[in-house]
């Protein structure tokens, strides 16, 4: 197995994002459950999702939140969507505004993909508590 490098200022900086974003309990458990097998991968989406992209000051997490849901959602990644619905409660994004970026998905990736993405969602807000 490949030995563990020190965390880098990137490193350190997509952490903090990501709790931020996806918070505290949500990281401890990914964070738990990482093995040695995929520390490394842990390590690139941490530096690269998080540090480079996540953390540059161009547009609000809102705005990145929403543009992450249509394009989960356009590409199919349904546990990937419900993770960032949850953290819509970090980052400012509104369900009219997550309505809003589905139909921009309904338009521009497919009907069916922003259909079953919307069935997700409305059961994620649920899960949380938010009245819709």
């Amino acid at each position: 197995m490949a030995e563990s490098l020190a965390p880098t200022p990137r490193h350190d900086a997509g952490m903090a994002t990501r709790r931020s974003v996806l918070g505290d309990a949500h990281v401890d458990r990914a964070e738990a459950a990482k093995s040695a097998f995929d520390e490394p991968f842990q390590t690139l989406i941490t530096e690269a999702a998080w540090g480079s992209v996540w953390s540059r000051p161009d547009i609000t997490r809102r705005d990145r939140s929403l543009i992450t849901l249509a394009l989960l959602a356009a590409l199919g990644q349904w546990d990937e969507v419900a993770m960032h619905v949850r953290a819509t409660a970090n980052t400012g994004a509104t369900p009219d505004e997550v309505r809003e970026a589905m139909l921009h998905v309904a338009i521009y990736a497919g009907v069916p993909a922003a259909n079953h993405a919307l069935k997700l969602i409305k059961q994620t807000y649920r899960e949380m508590g938010v009245e819709l």
